[in-house]
């Protein structure tokens, strides 16, 4: 039997709500470099973007990005990052890794 998206969502939320973890910028270089972290707006739910993600939901996502919401992090921004190697919840949605800044 096929699940519905309700069902979907909300495995995919559980697993990301689990998988969710600080981590400091040093951590996540391999992944910046093939270009695979995004960067969350601050007060933006880190965990329902996962989830979005994983739902593939291409409207949301163009919204989102259109507002400058969410965005692969900058090399300005990463390379402030580096220099500050600050402490972010990041979540791994393959192949991506969403990150927002801790305290957000």
């Amino acid at each position: 039997m096929a699940e519905d998206g309700g069902d979907r969502a909300s495995l995919l939320r559980a697993e990301y709500h689990s998988q969710t973890a600080r981590i400091r910028w040093h951590e996540l270089q391999g992944w910046y470099a093939r270009g695979s972290v995004i960067g969350v707006a601050d007060g933006m739910n880190l965990v329902e973007v996962a989830v979005q993600l994983g739902l593939d939901n291409t409207g949301q996502f163009q919204q989102w990005i259109s507002e400058g919401s969410v965005a692969p992090v900058s090399d300005d921004q990463a390379l402030t990052w580096y220099e500050a190697n600050p402490e972010l919840w990041a979540v791994v949605a393959p192949p991506w890794v969403l990150v927002q800044r801790s305290g957000s």
